[in-house]
């Protein structure tokens, strides 16, 4: 080769130790590249790991149920009817009966007793009394006629609540017109709660109001 190259001898030597070394790292890069076999892990047997019992919730307590809660009645009046009924007494109707309820529910009037003077369609006020046939209660003026004196005059404070358009208009400047403006706001408004709620009625100034005021109530 030396002849037929022309190589000198350095070269060969360098030439054959580059052939040995290439042909040794292809024999390591073949031998570490085989396939090798490999060996399944071993199964170790053992007990079960504990599972921790996981916390129940706790139930909420329950309100314990109240007292059931009555049903509300409707708006009631107590009344007290005396006099010549059949069934005199205290009596509960319903919130804006007027004088005719009560007189039925105390049975209606004794035989031929003069009720000319009860105004049967004025409303009633919790706690009122109603006479039938008997002495008036005390400032209530009598009916026109009734007694001694001038016929319709009062005998004390004329009720605002009881009285008639004739028993209303024996006060002092007030007429008929008036009196019936005084019975129709007692309708209208379920009767007077207080002396006061005169100025309200239509025709009443504070004059007139002045001069009536210590010979009314309500």
């Amino acid at each position: 080769m030396q002849a037929r190259c022309a190589f000198a001898p350095k070269t060969l030597a360098a030439l054959g130790v580059v052939l040995v070394l290439a042909v040794g790292l292809a024999v390591q890069h073949f031998w570490s590249g085989r396939p090798q076999a490999v060996r399944a892990p071993e199964v170790v047997e053992g007990r079960p790991a504990a599972v921790e019992p996981q916390p129940q919730p706790q139930s909420q307590p329950q309100p314990s149920p109240g007292p059931v809660p009555k049903e509300p009645q409707g708006d009631q009046i107590v009344v007290d009817v005396s006099g010549k009924v059949r069934r005199p007494g205290i009596h509960r109707l319903p919130a804006g009966s007027r004088v005719a309820d009560a007189l039925r529910a105390a049975g209606g009037i004794k035989g031929a007793t003069d009720a000319s003077g009860l105004n049967r369609a004025r409303l009633l006020m919790d706690g009122e009394q109603v006479v039938v046939g008997g002495p008036l209660p005390p400032g209530t003026a009598a009916p026109g006629g009734a007694g001694g004196g001038a016929p319709g005059a009062p005998t004390g404070p004329v009720s605002l609540n009881t009285a008639t358009v004739e028993q209303l208009d024996t006060l002092p400047g007030v007429g008929p017109v008036l009196a019936q403006h005084i019975v129709d706001y007692r309708s209208q408004h379920g009767g007077f709660r207080s002396v006061g709620e005169l100025r309200e009625v239509d025709g009443i100034g504070d004059r007139r109001f002045s001069d009536l005021q210590p010979l009314v109530r309500p």
